[in-house]
């Protein structure tokens, strides 16, 4: 493979460009432009991808929420929905910082799968599996306390 010239920080970036500076497969990036519709890269003829800057600032945000921070897809949609285009931007910039998703939002994003009657399971089945997500709620939540800072010691 041929190596260019380094391009400028303004220029467009082809979608295998994309996909390697933000270290994700291609596929990973046409899925999130399915699930983000604030994704929009210019198109060419024959539909070839072209990423802004501001595109690319974007995508790295996407990414942060998703792989850094642990949110699921629902979770940044809602955080650009609530907080902007322009937010999401700055923290692929590295210039803000989104919260950790809450306890409270992951029960609320992915609630406990339909385990009803007529699923397939039996009862016992069903048991095995609401025990299952009870233990790992609990994890969830022994992962989330460790997360949290450290409460200073009072002076003794």
């Amino acid at each position: 493979m041929r190596e260019g010239p380094e391009k400028s920080a303004g220029a467009f970036r082809t979608i295998k460009e994309a996909a390697d500076e933000l270290d994700v497969p291609q596929h990973v990036l046409r899925f999130w432009e399915t699930r983000f519709t604030q994704i929009r890269p210019v198109k060419r003829a024959g539909g070839r991808r072209y990423y802004r800057p501001d595109d690319l600032d974007l995508l790295k945000g996407i990414k942060h929420l998703l792989h850094g921070q642990g949110y699921t897809i629902k979770g940044a949609q809602r955080v650009l929905r609530e907080r902007g285009l322009r937010f999401v931007q700055s923290v692929g910039r590295g210039e803000a910082v989104a919260a950790a998703p809450s306890l409270q939002d992951a029960e609320h994003e992915a609630p406990a799968a339909d385990l009803a009657p007529g699923d397939g399971l039996t009862a016992a089945q069903r048991a095995v599996l609401a025990d299952a997500l009870a233990d790992l709620r609990a994890c969830r939540a022994a992962l989330a306390d460790l997360r949290l800072p450290p409460e200073p010691i009072g002076d003794a």
